[in-house]
């Protein structure tokens, strides 16, 4: 059995530059755990597998494609590959959402914009 404890997983380096910590990686699938601040976001980018999100903590705004809503905590938002997506945290609490990309990704992520 392998444990892993959110607080006791190192900051990974990211583009992005915010909290994310990878929790699982193998061939197969990979599991991050991201932390936006208030005001911040990530960048919008392109994943070339299909991911799926679930809110941990707090509200966010998520943006897939064009269409772009408010979510909170208990929420499952899938984003399938080779779209545009983000998010943003415009409230004054955390935003800690999961991230599951399966497969694992092959080749980079694309950044869009500024």
């Amino acid at each position: 059995m392998i444990i892993r404890k959110l607080s006791e997983t190192e900051i990974m380096e990211n583009a992005h530059g915010v909290d994310a910590r990878n929790l699982y990686k193998t061939d197969d699938a990979m599991i991050t755990v991201i932390t936006l601040e208030p005001g911040q976001s990530l960048k919008r980018h392109i994943t070339p597998v299909d991911v799926a999100f679930f809110v941990l903590e707090g509200n966010g705004v998520v943006e897939i494609g064009e269409e772009k809503e408010e979510v909170s905590k208990n929420t499952l938002i899938e984003s399938p590959r080779d779209i545009v997506h983000c998010w943003y945290n415009e409230s004054r609490e955390p935003l800690r959402f999961m991230v599951v990309k399966a497969p694992r990704p092959q080749r980079k992520t694309v950044f869009v914009g500024g």
